[in-house]
């Protein structure tokens, strides 16, 4: 059996691979100190509300980057805790609007300064230049 190590192709230095630690990291980082009990993907649905408005629940599940059956039951879950509510839209009636209700605003806003601390810790490893490049340059591939 050939045990030579393939040449070209080292998984510790691909870009997939560094995103996905990279992730893994800062999730942890998130679950260990946002408290209220929120998952990374239920504070961007509120975030995203809080900052935007209402939303139909496709252009919110874009606006974070999440496929159709996450955004789904990212919803519902935040809806059977009374952080965000549906009404129809006025526009089009056929769409509802998903919105923060007064608990889910009062609970982003609550979490807000925590998810900005969470943000310098998982950036903490790196000078202020290259926080601001690393940010530059994952948006240039987002």
């Amino acid at each position: 059996m050939n045990h030579e190590r393939p040449r070209g192709y080292v998984l510790d230095g691909q870009i997939g691979f560094l995103l996905r630690k990279a992730q893994q990291r800062h999730l942890n980082i998130f679950a260990t100190h946002i408290g209220e009990d929120l998952t990374a993907q239920q504070f961007a649905a509120l975030a995203k509300l809080h900052e935007g408005g209402p939303s139909s629940q496709n252009s919110l599940g874009r606006q974070t980057a999440m496929d159709v059956a996450t955004i789904k039951g990212v919803v519902s879950r935040l809806k059977d805790r009374g952080l965000v509510d549906k009404s129809p839209d006025p526009q089009d009636k056929r769409l509802h609007l998903i919105d923060l209700t007064a608990e889910g605003r009062r609970t982003i806003e609550r979490v807000l300064p925590l998810a900005r601390e969470i943000s310098r810790m998982t950036l903490a490893p790196l000078d202020r230049a290259e926080q601001q490049t690393l940010l530059r340059l994952l948006k240039k591939i987002t």
